[in-house]
């Protein structure tokens, strides 16, 4: 592997695309375990709270579903905004990121 290769795809070297599928299968699961613990309360789902937590559960749920999409495509591990590889670190983190944390902090 060539020192360029290493500098502009990193997450290659330590987070292989079994070990982003297990982290997002994870993440997955995770969230939807939350989402039948809300359901089996037993609390109106109007609730506004509860609401919103659903609300960002099935969002995080989507972004997940885009990460898998990403992994298939080759583009997982890129940011979206800036093409530059997103760390290793930052994805062992947050396996389902779009983006590296300075286009992350300009985004929101």
């Amino acid at each position: 592997m060539s020192l360029d290769t290493r500098r502009t795809e990193p997450w290659l070297e330590r987070l292989t695309a079994h070990e982003a599928r297990q982290r997002l299968e994870h993440e997955r699961g995770t969230r939807l375990t939350q989402l039948r613990a809300i359901d089996e309360t037993g609390q109106a789902a109007t609730e506004p709270l509860l609401s919103a937590q659903k609300d960002t559960i099935k969002r995080v749920l989507k972004e997940i579903e885009a990460a898998f999409t990403r992994l298939q495509d080759g583009s997982y591990g890129i940011c979206q905004r800036c093409s530059t590889a997103i760390p290793v670190e930052r994805l062992e983190i947050l396996p389902y990121t779009r983006h590296c944390v300075p286009c992350q902090r300009e985004a929101a």
